[in-house]
This record gives C-alpha cells, sequence and structure tokens, in this order.
C-alpha cells in the first residue's frame, strides 16, 4: 500500500507527469475508484492507495494499458 505522499514523490521523482498532479486531484482519484484503497475508518485516516491500481493508472498514462 501507497501513501499519497509517496505516489507525489514517485511521480516527481521519475516526472511522470509535469507538473505533479495536486493532493486534492489525486484524493480525487481515490473517491472516483481510479486508485483503489484500503478502507477509511475515520475522515482523517490516510489514504492507501494498491500498488497494483497505481501502476494501471501509469500504464494507461504511458499508452500500455
Amino acid at each position: 500500500m501507497l501513501r499519497l505522499n509517496e505516489i507525489e514523490r514517485l511521480i516527481r521523482k521519475d516526472r511522470l507527469i509535469v507538473p505533479t498532479p495536486s493532493r486534492r486531484t489525486l484524493i480525487r482519484l481515490c473517491e472516483e475508484g481510479t486508485f483503489r484503497t484500503a478502507p477509511r475508518r475515520r475522515l482523517r485516516d490516510p489514504y492507501l492507495v494498491t500498488e497494483e491500481s497505481f501502476l494501471d493508472w501509469v500504464a494507461k498514462l504511458c499508452g500500455l494499458g
């Protein structure tokens, strides 16, 4: 599972998208179901994204998915 700050770091480090999407955009991707996430019990719990859904999203960006 990846936290959103780790996803931001990976996007920035590997320059997957320039500029890096905002935190609000990443949260929207979680809420829309683009990123599969672990259940959150409270609103203040972090979004935990599955690596598989993140890699699927990256593959689609690259035209491989």
